[in-house]
């Protein structure tokens, strides 16, 4: 079981992480994927050999109850079609702050297997908006029946997109080494593809 690095300096690398992937050039971006109202574009990470996902469309509602719905919490498992477990493994005195361990679904077929994932979460305030980021944390015993993924920096951007709207802009930036021996064609069309799963069901549960 791996030690925790320090949270103060875990959240503050976090945070100044996503901004910097927010105020990354739109020249920077290829498209990935695109459906009706939802963009996905991708660009090569700078932490491990795939590649840095962003996604980004209009949902209905507040900054806080959209955060509530993403965030580790009572409402993450009920909506995300890809989440089939969520447990909160600890938490901290720092407000936002939580480690979780979650498990996905196979995806394609299952050419890409179940996937087990520990995760340190941090949800802060940002603009008139919220952050709610994460990365892997090497904590707790692996379960033998799943393969250990691991997540660097990646996060969820969501503000108003004007005072008193109805509506936020969310934007998520998203680099997950699913590990195990894939073809890379495979993880790209999965990555695209559940980003773009993952708005269409937040907008139905927020209905």
């Amino acid at each position: 079981m791996g030690s925790l690095p320090d949270i103060s300096v875990l959240t503050s690398q976090l945070q100044n992480t996503l901004i910097s992937y927010h105020n990354i050039e739109d020249d920077e971006w290829r498209l990935a994927k695109k459906s009706k109202d939802v963009t996905v574009w991708r660009k090569p990470s700078e932490e491990f050999s795939g590649y840095l996902y962003k996604a980004e469309g209009i949902v209905k509602d507040s900054p806080k109850r959209i955060v509530d719905y993403i965030r580790p919490g009572p409402y993450r498992l009920d909506w995300d079609s890809l989440m089939t477990s969520m447990d909160i493994v600890k938490t901290f005195d720092k407000q936002g702050c939580c480690v979780m361990r979650y498990t996905t679904a196979g995806q394609l077929w299952n050419i890409i297997a179940p996937r087990e994932f520990i995760d340190f979460s941090y949800t802060t305030d940002y603009q008139d908006g919220l952050l709610s980021c994460g990365i892997s944390v090497e904590h707790g015993d692996q379960q033998h029946s799943f393969v250990r993924g691991f997540n660097h920096p990646c996060g969820w951007f969501c503000v108003p997109t004007e005072a008193d709207s109805p509506q936020s802009l969310l934007t998520g930036y998203i680099q997950t080494d699913l590990r195990g021996m894939l073809p890379q064609s495979a993880v790209d069309t999965a990555m695209a593809s559940t980003l773009v799963n993952f708005f269409t069901d937040l907008r139905r549960t927020l209905k």
